[in-house]
C-alpha cells in the first residue's frame, strides 16, 4: 500500500478542522487545512451537497465536470 500526502485538506465544518488539528498536529505541518463552511447535515452522496462541494472546492483546485 502506498502512502499519499496531500498539501490541501478540505473539511466541511470548523469542528472538523479542530478535531484534525488536535488529533494530527504533526501530520498537518506545512499543509493547508481549508474549512468549506458547509453544515454536515446532508445524507451521503446527496446531489445538493455534491454541487456545493464542487463549487466551494473549485475555488482552490480544478474540479472535473
Amino acid at each position: 500500500m502506498t502512502s499519499v500526502m496531500s498539501d490541501l485538506i478540505f473539511v466541511m465544518e470548523k469542528k472538523h478542522k479542530r478535531r484534525l488539528q488536535e488529533k494530527f498536529p504533526n501530520k498537518l505541518k506545512n499543509k493547508q487545512l481549508i474549512c468549506l463552511d458547509i453544515p454536515d447535515e446532508y445524507r451521503f452522496m446527496d446531489d445538493e451537497l455534491i454541487e456545493i462541494l464542487k463549487s466551494r472546492v473549485s475555488e482552490y483546485i480544478e474540479v472535473p465536470e
